[in-house]
This record gives structure tokens, sequence and C-alpha cells, in this order.
């Protein structure tokens, strides 16, 4: 379990990255609004799973559950803004209904997220 966090917070520094690259992709080949969502929601979530790893390193009991949602919460987001960024730049898709798979993963694994802190706190009480 000690590598974990550090391999959530890995994947995420890749997604950031990606964020930056898709928002000057979308700007200089004229993505438009599809690329700058896509840009934003790998941004918005790479932010999310860094602090969900800095939290998984702290919270001994949770850390596990905050590890799993981690991980499904980036898979959410890089299958979102990749079906984004494929339509954008190729017209193609990935597969079928694999934007709001991916967007349904991450209002999952929030939710998920929600109940992983609030499941600590009553341990915590």
């Amino acid at each position: 379990m000690t590598r974990s966090p550090f391999i959530l917070a890995g994947v995420a520094a890749l997604m950031g990255a990606a964020g930056v690259a898709l928002a000057a992709a979308g700007v200089h080949a004229n993505g438009g609004e599809l690329a700058q969502r896509g840009a934003l929601f790998l941004l918005l979530h790479a932010v999310a799973a860094l602090a969900i790893a800095a939290h998984a390193r702290i919270a001994t009991p949770s850390a596990r559950a905050l590890i799993i949602v981690g991980f499904v919460m980036e898979a959410g987001a890089i299958l979102f803004s990749a079906e984004l960024a494929m339509h954008v730049f190729t017209g193609e898709r990935i597969f079928p209904f694999a934007a709001p798979i991916g967007g349904t993963t991450m209002i999952l694994s929030w939710l998920a997220l929600a109940v992983v802190f609030a499941s600590a706190s009553r341990r915590a009480a």
C-alpha cells in the first residue's frame, strides 16, 4: 500500500500534463469548446487525485478506499477527456457511450469519496 499513493499521484501528474497539452492543442488546432472541456476535466480531476493521494498517505484506516476511488476517478476523467479529444481531432469515437461512461464514473467517484470521508468521520468521532 505504501507505493499506491505515489502511483496515483504520478498518474495525476500525467493527467495534468495531458490537460495542459489538450488545452494548447485545442487552441492551436481549433478544437473549440470540446477540447477545452476535456482539458478542464483532466486538470480538475488531476488536482483531486493529488489531494486524494496526499490524504491517503496520512489516513491509515481509509487509505485503501481512497486509493481505489482515486484510481477510478482518474479512469473516468481519462476516458471522458480522451473521447472528447478523439472526437474533436479525428471525428471518430473510442467506443459508443465512452464519454457518458467516463462522466458517470467521475460522478460516482465523487459520491464514493463522500462516503469514504463520511465513514472516516464516524470512526473518528
